[in-house]
């Protein structure tokens, strides 16, 4: 099964594109959500980020409270550091495990890897071909200001906490450029899918 990581800034809309990329009839394993899943209640990972951090980043369901993570580990490199040695290598094994499944399941179909951290947490030699979505700065500011609520220097500090999305690009199979309208995102995905059907037919 050939895989593709998909992979850009924050908020450059890589996750619109991974959805486009499902509607032509890609299969999709998302980072994000095996990273929640390994840290789910009775996880290893889970305990020690409690020991680690102590029960007040348990929230009122008994649940992470993601936020209050964040607000740690985004103003400190180290910290960040050691949550993600913690949680990459188990997401990385449900990879691997659930790749293997649908592998089985969907032979010959196109899997697409979809992880924001693809260079950081390096898994760039665990994938046959990159795709970057990026966009422009101010645009990757605004986008985060209005889904998460933060202010203009909390947005800056999560786009810096990332590799400069230059050197992403850089090291990019193929490059998606999200600076405009939704159509316009759509067409650089199309052409992206028939290269991709040409390479892996």
């Amino acid at each position: 099964m050939n895989v593709v990581g998909l992979t850009g800034g924050i908020a450059c809309g890589k996750s619109t594109v991974a959805a486009m990329l499902v509607q032509k009839g890609a299969l999709l394993i998302d980072a994000d959500r095996l990273s929640r899943e390994v840290v789910e209640p009775g996880s290893r990972a889970r305990e020690e980020i409690v020991r680690w951090l102590g029960d007040s980043i348990i929230d009122k369901e008994g649940k992470l409270d993601r936020k209050k993570i964040a607000s740690i580990v985004f103003n400190d490199e180290k910290s960040l550091a050691k949550l993600n040695s913690i949680i990459h290598p188990r997401v990385l094994e449900l990879f691997y495990q659930k790749s293997s499944e649908l592998g089985r399941k969907y032979p010959g179909r196109l899997l697409i890897w979809d992880i924001p951290l693809l260079f950081e947490a390096g898994y760039e030699d665990r994938v046959d071909y990159i795709v970057v979505v990026a966009c422009k700065e101010e645009i990757q500011i605004k986008r985060i200001s209005e889904r998460n609520g933060l202010s203009r220097e909390e947005a800056l500090k999560r786009i810096r906490s990332q590799m400069e999305l230059k050197k992403k690009i850089e090291k990019a199979d193929y490059v998606i450029y999200n600076n405009g309208t939704r159509d316009l995102l759509k067409k650089q995905v199309d052409l992206l899918w028939e290269k991709l059907q040409y390479f892996y037919r």
